[in-house]
């Protein structure tokens, strides 16, 4: 089954997680300081390198740049044969993939994460959200969130590869965007991209940084070039380029901070289990959640301090990220009425 969506999207309020300045107005009495669970963002930041004052008060250079998409290339296994293009985050190559690849007819692999269809709907692409790979194969663009925003379904490279074979034959384009892919990167499609496929990164989520805005696409060179051209100069601020490069480079922290939050994650389905819930699924810095009374939880926690992310489509689903705490661990324990532990 298939949900037809071609009118355009321009001015629609997409909502997302965060937005902590909203729920303070909405919940003016509750206790500070907030505690946000709406985001899939790593509650373990990567430790900030010192920052040169030139990073703020030149252009950044194109040697920093080259520097950068190399650490990502090294990081994300893409191979030489393929370009690593950096941006201002996932965000700016979802709303730039449509000028750069047009296509007709866009499927896109649901329930999920609603920006693309905004993008390619405002672009006046007739978009589809599909069920199925097979439906997928029969677009000229079809895009595959993996691991999937909001439920952390996903898919093997080998069901990726099949359906970029398919789509290739036709002309098509496979868009993976695996701004999650951090925390199961076996998965990942970033060393077999090219030709039809573009693979989407998202830097802040696994590093805890998001407002560094640095993301990337992993493609065959010619499409690297036209994101470039579309992006512009200075698609990166001097900051991030500061930031990044070494963090991407750091692959023992990264491996300290998956198992870290691998292991959060199996406390906090835990603790909403005992409270009542189905876990519907998750990745890691995600658990997707249910109960029939979702949104009698939601207020209950905001009133708490407590926001996390739900969903007007899916009005029985909570989304949880993880605490950064033990405080917030405590806060969520007494919010959702289970016994102190100690």
């Amino acid at each position: 089954m298939s949900n037809a969506d071609t009118h355009d999207s321009r001015h629609q309020r997409i909502e997302h997680g965060g937005g902590l300045d909203a729920a303070r107005r909405r919940f003016p009495a509750a206790p500070e300081p907030w505690i946000d669970l709406s985001t899939g963002v790593s509650p373990i930041p990567y430790p900030l390198p010192p920052i040169a004052p030139q990073a703020w008060s030149r252009l950044p250079d194109a040697d920093a740049l080259i520097a950068l998409e190399a650490a990502a290339a090294c990081a994300y296994g893409a191979p030489s044969r393929l370009a690593v293009v950096a941006g201002a985050g996932t965000q700016a190559f979802i709303q730039s993939l449509p000028r750069v690849c047009p296509g007709r007819r866009v499927a896109i692999l649901g329930f999920t994460y609603a920006e693309h269809q905004a993008a390619w709907s405002a672009a006046g692409a007739h978009t589809e959200t599909v069920a199925s790979f097979e439906e997928l194969a029969e677009a000229d663009v079809a895009i595959v969130v993996n691991p999937n925003n909001p439920d952390g379904r996903l898919a093997s490279p080998e069901q990726l590869i099949r359906l970029a074979e398919r789509l290739a034959g036709r002309g098509g384009v496979l868009i993976v965007d695996e701004a999650f892919m951090d925390i199961a990167p076996d998965a990942s499609m970033a060393p077999r991209a090219g030709g039809a496929v573009v693979v989407l990164r998202s830097f802040g989520k696994i590093f805890g940084l998001p407002g560094v805005r640095l993301g990337f696409a992993v493609c065959e060179p010619l499409m690297a070039a036209r994101l470039r051209a579309e992006l512009g100069p200075w698609s990166v601020s001097g900051p991030a380029l500061a930031v990044g490069t070494p963090a991407l480079s750091d692959a023992a922290w990264l491996e300290r901070s998956r198992a870290a939050l691998q292991k959060s994650a199996r406390r906090l389905e835990a603790m909403l289990m005992a409270a009542g819930f189905e876990i519907l699924g998750g990745a890691a810095l995600f658990t997707l959640a249910a109960r029939s009374d979702a949104e009698v939880w939601f207020e209950r926690l905001a009133k708490r301090g407590i926001l996390t992310r739900r969903f007007a489509e899916r009005p029985s689903w909570l989304r949880f990220g993880l605490p950064a705490e033990e405080e917030h661990w405590a806060r969520l324990r007494e919010a959702l009425g289970l016994p102190d532990v100690r």
